[in-house]
Order: C-alpha cells, then structure tokens, then sequence
C-alpha cells in the first residue's frame, strides 16, 4: 500500500502543502515547513503530535488528508473550540475501531527510522529480533521445557525468552548453581565422614553383625573354663584334703585322749580326796570307755561325713577332669572389633543418605543442564525455518548479528541498510518511510539511504536542511 495523495491545510507551520505518491526530499532552511509535513503526516497516521499547537497560528481549524492506491482514506482535523474531526474510510466504507485499524498500517520506526541509531543497544536487539516471524505459544514452552519457565518476560518475541531461559540470571541457571552447590557442600561432608570410617568399612555387613551371640559364646566358655578349673583343683586336693580329714580326726582323737587322761588324773586326784566318791567315781571311770566309744564313733561319722560328701562334689565334676581351657582372646577381640565397627553404623548411614541426596541433586543438576542446553541450541534450530526478513541476520547467546557482527559494530551505511530494513517489516501495510534530518547524513549515505528504499519499492519522505529560503520539493 502507497500514499497517493497528500493533502495539508493549516497544520503546524503549513499554510498548504500538497503531493502525490511519489518519493520526495523535502529542502530549505530552518522553518520552511519540512519538518511540519512529515509531523503533519504522522499526526495523521498516529492522532498524536510531539508539537503542543497543532493548528497554524491564527487559524481555527487544520486538516490533513491522505489517500492511498487501495482505496483508503484519512481525514483528520484538529478545531479550536471544538472536538476534532476524524474519518477513516476504505473504499468508501467507514472503517470501525479507525485508530487500531490505523496502528496496523505501520511499524512505530517507518515514522522516525534513524531513531533506532540512536537507541541503547538492549531496544536495538530487542527490535531486531521481533522481526523474526515464528508462530509460538506457552504451550511450545511447555512442550520444550515440561512447564512454564518462571522469572521470564513472555511479552518478548522467542529468541529474547529462551535467552532469558538459558541465562546466567535466569532461574535454570541459578537453581542449578545452587544445587551445585549444595552437591559440593554434601559431598565435603561424605568425604570427611569417610575419612572417619575404617578403610573398606561396610556399614550394611556391620549392621547385621549381632553381638549377643558372640558374648554369649565368650560367657559359655568362660563359665566351662571356671568349671575345669574346679575340677582340677578339687583333683589335686583331693589326698591333702582327705589327710586334712584325717589329720583333723587324728588331732581331735588325740585330745580325746588328753582329755580322758586328765580326767583320768582328776578323777585319780578325787578319789584321793574324796573317798566318799570312790565308788561312783569308779563307775564312772567304768564308763569312760564307753563315752570315748561313743565319742569316737561320732568323730569317725563326722570324718566319713565330709569325705563323702567331697569325693561327690569331686564325682560332680568329673567330667570336667579330662578337658582343657579354651582361650576367648580371639571372640574378645572378634567382639571388640564388631563393637568399634558398629559404632560407626550412624555416620555410615549419614554418608549413604547424603549420597542418596547427591545422586538426586545430580540428576536434578543435570536436568536443568539440558533445559539450558535446549534453551542455547533451540534459537538455531527457530531460524532454520522461521522467516527472517533481514539478509545475514544470525543470533548467537540471544544477541543479534548482522553478517556476524552486532548492531555497534555496523559501519554507517551497514546501519542505514538496517535502519530501512527494521522500518518496514509489515509487507501488507503501508510502504513508506519518513526521515527527518538526512543532511546530518553523509552524501555517500544519504543516496544509499534512498537508493536502499527504492530497492525495497518503498515510498519515502525525507527533509534536508539547506539554505533555500523556501521549502523546495526534489522527485528522487
């Protein structure tokens, strides 16, 4: 779509100006009206103007009417004392909604294409690659990534996202750096708890040792040893304890036999003295005898007694009698060993958690490395098959590059090709540019500037600060 009428009356500095279709250069010194014709159009086109007067002093009403080789129509008129005027007509029907309808007609850089120079690299890249054509939705990001990636501007276009996605600011990117390092944190401590462990140690086989069973064993074996111990000592002093017996009867027989002669002698001695006694002294020292019998007997009872009851103590342990003392010095140590050995089960088990708790954290490491590895290569893969409307555009780690250079690197005419290019990316809209200022550009640049837009086929406006006197309209 091109402008083929323009038609201005007392907007701005404009007295009245008008022009066809084709591509012009408006020339003059400063306040001729140049600059007023493309802000005359623009207010057309956008109901907007940096200007604060819009109408030309001294007037009550300003219009601007353009029409183009499709049939469209814009009238617009600004009124003092009076609501402005509007009427957007294609092919003579009223178009409704005019002013979004009006918005889809241009790109924002048609109206001021050499402001992009001037923008701060983040909106030139930005701009850039909203260009690139490629149908996409949240649920391509799902499908990518398994979800909605969080902390990113969705308003921007693919390859600006999934430059966010694999940023070192994005969240892929940080919640991997921190899982990273809580890997390293847990895997200092499993080091330093396996440098407390014995080496080769195995927990799983420490656990199930029991030590009831070995002390058990070590217990029996003791309490056998106690036993053959007993035996053999009762073995041995078995004739020394019989002599014992017997020594024991043979001195109580002698002081029975001391007490029977001094009581013998007293008896003697009383009946010495006491001759009244004799006769039942006499008996009684008849029944001495008798007495030390008895007496006797009760020793003998009392000496079998007890050797008796020894050589059955004896016979109890016999059995004992041909065995030999085992050594528990190898189940002391074994249970030693399984003692120290289990008392590391707890640090063990803290080690096999952590690890578990690496080898989790590892996978989950790696997973976000291959979101942001997908994240890297997928641009690549978009522009194998997106529409890209810029010769020798590339992205590489979400920047633009232009024949492999980013936009700063451009030389001026290298810029102006992308100035013209960025300008007009809506093929179905209205093909024309207006450049404000070209006498800021070179010679050189300027006619490649227009000879640029004559290749495309689009329709431009330019404005050259000159010193004619009066504002002077060259075809190109």
């Amino acid at each position: 779509m091109r402008i083929s009428k323009i038609k201005i009356k007392n907007l701005f500095g404009i007295s009245e100006h008008e022009a066809d279709g084709k591509s012009v250069e408006l020339i003059g010194t400063n306040g001729v009206g140049k600059t007023s014709v493309i802000d005359a159009i623009r207010y057309a086109l956008t109901n907007s103007s940096d200007r604060e007067y819009i109408i030309k002093n001294g007037e009550t009403e300003g219009e601007i009417f353009i029409e183009t080789d499709t049939g469209l129509s814009i009238d617009r008129k600004a009124r003092v004392g009076m609501s402005d005027y509007k009427s957007v007509k294609e092919n003579g029907n009223t178009v409704s909604s005019p002013e979004a309808f009006l918005k889809t007609l241009f790109t924002p850089l048609q109206l001021s294409p050499m402001e992009f120079i001037a923008m701060d690299k983040k909106q030139q890249n930005a701009i850039i690659l909203n260009l690139i054509k490629y149908e996409w939705n949240l649920d391509t990001i799902k499908e990518w990534f398994g979800e909605i990636v969080p902390d990113v501007n969705y308003e921007q276009n693919i390859l600006a996202v999934l430059n966010d996605i694999q940023a070192e600011n994005g969240c892929y990117f940080q919640k991997r750096q921190d899982i990273n390092r809580e890997i390293r944190q847990k895997n200092a401590i499993i080091a330093d708890i396996g440098a407390s462990l014995p080496v080769d140690y195995d927990g799983a086989k420490w656990e199930k040792v029991e030590l009831g069973p070995i002390y058990t064993k070590i217990e029996q074996i003791r309490k056998s040893n106690e036993t053959i111990e007993k035996a053999k000592m009762l073995k041995d002093s078995h004739d020394g304890k019989v002599r014992s017996f017997e020594a024991d009867k043979e001195v109580k027989m002698a002081a029975l036999d001391r007490e029977m002669v001094a009581e013998e002698k007293r008896i003697d001695e009383n009946l010495a003295s006491l001759k009244e006694q004799i006769k039942a002294l006499e008996d009684k020292k008849a029944g001495l005898s008798k007495t030390k019998e008895d007496k006797a007997k009760v020793i003998q009872s009392e000496f079998e007694a007890n050797v008796a009851k020894y050589e059955s103590e004896i016979q109890a342990y016999a059995e004992y009698l041909g065995k030999e003392t085992q050594s528990t010095s190898e189940l002391e140590a074994e249970a030693a060993e399984t003692e120290k050995m289990k008392g590391h089960i707890n640090e063990w088990k803290r080690m096999v958690a952590t690890q578990e708790e690496v080898a989790e954290l590892t996978e989950k490491s790696a997973v976000l490395t291959a979101k942001i590895e997908k994240a890297r290569k997928l641009p690549g893969e978009i522009l194998e098959t997106a529409e890209i409307p810029i010769d020798g555009l590339t992205v590489k780690d979400g920047i633009p590059l232009i024949n492999g250079l980013p936009v700063s690197n451009l030389s001026e005419g290298e810029k102006l090709d992308l100035c013209v290019d960025i300008s007009v990316n809506n093929p179905s809209g209205l093909q024309i540019i207006l450049i404000d200022g070209v006498e800021k550009l070179s010679a050189d640049n300027r006619q490649r500037l227009y000879e640029k837009c004559k290749a495309k086929g689009l329709q431009f406006i330019s404005t050259r600060t000159t010193d004619d006197g009066d504002l002077t309209v060259i075809e190109l």
